[in-house]
């Protein structure tokens, strides 16, 4: 203790709090720097998260490109919303569900512009 006996250092009081919606930013970003090649018409990856205490529930939704190899990309996603929510939240990641709401074909795009030339 420092100085005055009986205070408290500054360490040592208060708490912090990150809300939801902070770690499921940090979720979606994770998410999205996870996938190989996101779909040029997909929209970004979303996250709900859940968290109670230090722990943090995740539930991602995204969209791929096709073909891909999905247990790959969904692997990939877990791994790195897990890593980044404990590095920069410090908070348990005990799940992340990944779900994949559309695939996009790789050459739908391309063919649609060859016929209007």
């Amino acid at each position: 203790m420092s100085g005055v006996l009986g205070r408290v250092p500054a360490a040592e009081r208060g708490a912090t709090r990150i809300a939801d919606r902070v770690v499921a930013k940090i979720a979606a970003q994770a998410a999205k720097e996870a996938i190989d090649e996101p779909p040029k018409e997909g929209a970004a990856p979303r996250a709900t998260v859940t968290v109670h205490r230090d722990i943090a529930r995740v539930r991602v939704s995204l969209e791929l490109g096709y073909p891909t190899d999905i247990g790959h990309q969904c692997g990939a996603v877990r791994r790195q919303v897990t890593e980044r929510v404990q590095a920069l939240a410090g908070m348990d990641v005990p799940e992340v569900v990944v779900q994949v709401e559309r695939l996009y074909p790789a050459g739908a795009s391309v063919a649609a512009q060859g016929r209007i030339r």
